[in-house]
């Protein structure tokens, strides 16, 4: 085996020691890898394969998940999560955000808690990325805040848990959300069917769930039976696109981490309408989103808006009073 040196100590060399010997050499010398030692002891005449040892204390695959847990970190259930809403701009929080060094995100959306909640939390727990304990683990779904029951099971998770929403004017979204549906299902009945039970008298079909998710009170209600508001950060879909940095900053701020991302991390493409991540050091190509985000949308007629605004108006008024905010959708 070859010599590896820590902090100007070289291990002793090895020629032909068994397992027992090897694994004291392990514990004397904490520079040395534990994986190239394994497997050049288990091709050793004589040796003992040390990752057979597994009942042993302090066996070779204990010090081995001790090396990664010390380098990467450990799975662990996430301390924040991005929970909504669907077309906000939650991918682009996710995106923005996992670029802090003491952020971790999960890229995919595991629907643990409205879709997955039967598989149990170490399922969860290990879909998640390895964090270091200064590490926040973050991942996102957006359909968490219309599922009426993942306010309780996610607090059953943890009380502690932060809870991130990206609210985006509900008749935007309405029709981003009918936009994406379209490009998947180009059969389906156009806007102003789906979106009225009675155009001609302003009866808004609430059972549509385009329109049911834009009413942000009646989700949140449910929230705050068992999250306090101070659990909770609202992210504007509108701000996100005009003020990256900023809307940044105020979540980097609710998470309680050093404001790290900021202007010069972004840059606006004027060809998908919102902004993107710079070039990484890392890459020979600035950071996007997908395809998908920023698509055009389906031209709605300028009355079906003014009527789905009067719709939300008094939804609206009083998520503004709820949260402290105003959203200026009108």
């Amino acid at each position: 085996m070859t010599n590896q040196g820590y902090d100007g100590k070289r291990c002793p060399p090895n020629k032909n020691a068994g397992g027992k010997k090897l694994l004291g050499k392990i514990q004397d010398c904490a520079s040395l890898d534990v994986r190239s030692a394994l497997d050049e002891s288990a091709g050793q005449p004589g040796s003992t394969d040390l990752r057979d040892q597994s009942n042993n204390p302090a066996s070779p695959q204990k010090l081995r998940n001790m090396s990664v847990a010390q380098k990467y970190g450990n799975k662990k259930l996430p301390n924040a999560l991005i929970v909504g809403v669907k077309k906000g701009g939650t991918r682009a929080v996710l995106e923005f955000i996992r670029i802090h060094p003491d952020v971790r995100a999960l890229g995919t959306e595991p629907h643990f808690f409205d879709r997955n909640y039967d598989r149990g939390l170490d399922w969860y727990r290990g879909l998640m990325p390895r964090t270091l304990d200064s590490q926040i683990t973050l991942e996102k779904t957006p359909s968490y805040f219309v599922t009426r029951e993942a306010p309780r099971r996610i607090s059953r998770m943890s009380h502690e848990t932060k809870l991130i929403v990206v609210v985006r004017n509900p008749v935007t979204r309405a029709i981003s959300d009918y936009t994406q549906t379209l490009s998947k299902k180009p059969d389906i009945p156009n806007f102003e069917e789906l979106a009225f039970r009675n155009r001609s008298l302003g009866l808004v079909d609430t059972s549509w769930n385009a329109i049911r998710i834009g009413m942000y009170i009646l989700h949140l209600e449910n929230w705050l039976q068992y999250f306090s508001l101070s659990q909770m950060h609202f992210v504007s879909g509108e701000r996100l696109i005009t003020d990256p940095a900023g809307e940044m900053g105020r979540v980097q701020d609710f998470l309680g981490l050093k404001r790290i991302i900021t202007d010069k991390h972004f840059y606006f493409n004027r060809t998908k309408g919102f902004p993107c991540l710079k070039k990484p050091e890392s890459s020979s190509q600035p950071r996007c989103l997908g395809k998908s985000k920023g698509r055009t949308h389906v031209q709605i007629d300028q009355e079906v808006i003014e009527q789905l605004q009067e719709f939300y108006r008094p939804f609206n008024i009083k998520f503004f009073e709820t949260v402290g905010q105003d959203f200026k959708w009108d």
